[in-house]
Formats: C-alpha cells, sequence, structure tokens
C-alpha cells in the first residue's frame, strides 16, 4: 500500500488539477493507495473542494489542522496519520510532477533503496527564489553536517521502516529533509526539472524561507559556534597587535587622545559580542522550544472516506 502526503494551504485555484495528475500518477503503478490531504488551516476553499473529491474516490483522506502550523508540521500530521508500507511526500502546489512518483517506486520496487528523494537540477521559469534556493544548499553542502542532500527537498518516497525511523525524532523545530537523511538506511535519488506554480501564488514567503534555512543550519551544524569561537580567535589577535601598536604609540608621543579607549573597546569588542549574543540566542531559543515539549500540530477534524474522525 502506498500513502502519499500532500501539504494544502489557500490552493483552491489548482487543487482539481492537483487532485486529476495525482490520482492518474498513482493509478498507472498500484491500485491499493491513501493520498492524505492535510489541510495547513486553509481560509479558502481548498477543503471544500478536497472534500468534493473524496466523495468520488474513497481513496482520498483528508487531515484538516485547527490552524496554519507550517510546512514541516503539516507533513508531520500526515506522516503519523499514514498507513502504508511506502509513504511518499509531496508539495501541493505542482512544482513536484506528480508523475515522478512512478520513478520513484521503481526504484524502491527494483533497486531495493528505503528512501528514495527527487534532486532538483533545474527549474522552469525564473524567479528571485530560484537564487535563495541555490545560495542555500550550496552553503548548507559546507557547512552542513549531513552530506548528499543537495537540492533535496520534501519531494521523496520512503518504506515504512525509514518512515518509523524518521518519526521516533521528536525535536520540536523541524527540517525534514534534514531528517530524512539523517536517518541513514539505502538512499537513492530521481532527477528532475522542477515545473513552475501551476497557479496562484508562492504560500511560503521569503521571511518563512529564511527561517526554515536557519532552522537547517542550527538544526545540522555546528558551524555558527565554531564561527564565534573563530571569530573571537581573531578578534583576540587583532585586539593584541592594536594594543602593541598603541603602546608603541604613546611611547613615541604619536598616539591619538581617546582613540584606543574608545575605538578598541567599544566598537570592536562591542560588535563581536553582540554577533555572539545573537548566534548564542539562536541555540538557547531552538533549546527553549524543545523544552516547552508542546505538540507540533493540533488535528481539527480526520474526514476519512467520508467520515468525520
Amino acid at each position: 500500500m502506498l500513502s502519499l502526503v500532500i501539504p494544502i494551504f489557500n490552493e483552491e485555484k489548482l487543487v482539481d488539477e492537483l487532485v486529476k495528475r495525482t490520482i492518474s500518477s498513482i493509478e498507472s503503478f498500484i491500485q491499493d493507495y491513501e493520498v492524505i490531504f492535510v489541510d495547513d488551516g486553509s481560509t479558502d476553499q481548498s477543503l471544500e473542494k478536497i472534500l468534493s473529491w473524496q466523495k468520488k474516490n474513497n481513496h482520498i483522506k483528508i487531515l484538516s489542522l485547527s490552524k496554519n502550523f507550517g510546512h514541516q508540521a503539516a507533513y508531520t500530521a500526515g506522516l503519523e496519520y499514514s498507513d502504508g508500507d511506502l509513504v511518499a511526500m509531496m508539495d501541493g502546489d505542482l512544482q513536484d510532477p506528480p508523475e515522478l512518483l512512478t520513478e520513484m517506486y521503481k526504484k524502491i520496487c527494483e533497486e531495493n533503496y528505503d528512501v528514495v528523494s527527487g534532486k532538483r537540477i533545474g527549474r522552469k521559469g525564473k524567479n528571485s527564489r530560484d537564487l535563495y534556493a541555490v545560495l542555500f544548499h550550496l552553503l548548507f553542502k559546507h557547512i552542513g553536517e549531513i552530506k548528499n542532500m543537495e537540492n533535496s527537498g520534501n519531494y521523496s518516497m520512503m518504506k515504512r521502516e525509514a518512515v518509523d525511523a524518521l518519526l521516533s525524532m521528536k525535536e520540536k523545530v523541524r527540517y525534514l529533509p534534514g531528517l530524512r537523511t539523517f536517518i541513514g538506511f539505502r538512499q537513492g535519488y530521481v532527477e528532475f526539472v522542477r515545473d513552475d506554480r501551476f497557479k496562484g501564488h508562492p504560500k511560503m514567503s521569503i521571511r518563512k524561507l529564511l527561517i526554515l534555512a536557519a532552522d537547517a543550519i542550527f538544526s545540522f551544524s555546528r558551524f555558527p559556534i565554531r564561527f564565534c569561537l573563530i571569530l573571537g580567535s581573531i578578534g583576540a589577535l587583532v585586539f593584541m597587535g592594536a594594543g602593541i601598536y598603541v603602546l608603541v604609540a604613546k611611547a613615541y608621543g604619536f598616539a591619538v587622545i581617546g582613540w584606543s579607549s574608545t575605538m578598541l573597546s567599544i566598537y570592536f569588542l562591542g560588535s563581536i559580542q553582540l554577533a555572539f549574543m545573537g548566534i548564542l540566542g539562536e541555540y538557547v531559543y531552538r533549546n527553549y522550544k524543545e523544552s516547552q515539549n508542546r505538540p507540533v500540530y493540533f488535528v481539527k477534524k480526520f474526514y476519512d472516506g467520508g467520515t468525520e474522525k
């Protein structure tokens, strides 16, 4: 059995096309399946449209969350409600082509992979977000502590063993592509060119993308802390050199009055300390979020084959 998890947030303009293409693709290679749409607090007619499709196809299930908890939380909810021996994750904006599910299924069945991820080798259309994505993956490739996930997003298919391992990690600040790579197992990739949006506007703002990138970096890299240590060490050396210069300048009588105390103590050390406090604050905040132990999401209703739970 295959479970496909698709988060939805205000996508009423493309729900019909999404369902048609997704169901057609899945039924081309498997008949025992469920498609779990996770309505992440939509305020338009997205939920109503999916409910109308459920009346025509009882393989469709709908998980309605109590509010918008975010992309990663919606995926987590869908994964926890899935029953399939194989579980796939796919964005609901049709930028991840549903037709690629066939290739992922073949790789798992014929080549015995446990996890198969979609690896983007290009994008259709021009968007400033593409530059941000390229810069993030380039940075994460060099400072992240998990490897082999370059240009891989949420689009993937996993065996149940891998899904259970992924769900066993209970951190509240979640970056699923990183967690999916971290669990190990035998991982493969299917390359594809990411489509442009079918209709509507992106729901992930630049601000949300930057927050997600920060979550990924602070969750899977010690580089920010090490950067503090390196910068602090360099600062100490520069300060020592400047101190020697000040002493020599005073000894020979060409020191500028007040320059040493003001420039060295306030501007230089003060800016470094503020930078350190900001980076340390990011780690402290994430520890605080974990210690709160709040649920990642709340379910309002679960529509399973036309019934509400």
